[in-house]
């Protein structure tokens, strides 16, 4: 069975998507951007409030789907400028702690309305 998850606490899809899909045990988190989900207000300033703000926007959705950012598999991190990557990081191993899931970063060029980061992930239901 395929569940589609959406919760308040976190930004509402904004096009011909899901917040994320539970199939089989596992959870597959769309691409998040640092929107504050009560507000909608989009976060455009430092790389590391940005990170931030877009891992508590997956951690939400994972909550709302029966999991957390400790069984996170794997995490995709698409950054504006790999200049960034260091303090990206930072915040990362802040907010994951112990836990090191498998990742892969891509740079890219410009990413929606400005932002300099966008992060999906992979991750196992609670037992």
């Amino acid at each position: 069975m395929i569940e589609p998850i959406s919760t308040p606490n976190a930004p509402k899809a904004a096009g011909h998507y899901s917040q994320a899909i539970v199939h089989n045990g596992l959870v597959y988190v769309a691409g998040q951007l640092p929107i504050d989900p009560q507000s909608g207000e989009k976060k455009l300033g430092p790389i590391e409030e940005q990170t931030e703000q877009t891992l508590k926007n997956i951690a939400a959705i994972l909550r709302a789907a029966g999991s957390d950012l400790s069984r996170v598999l794997k995490v995709t991190v698409y950054v504006s400028d790999i200049e960034h990557w260091s303090k990206v990081n930072e915040v990362y191993a802040k907010m994951f702690g112990e836990h090191r899931p498998a990742r892969a970063v891509v740079p890219t060029r410009d990413l929606h309305y400005g932002f300099k980061i966008e992060i999906e992930c992979i991750a196992a239901l609670l037992d």
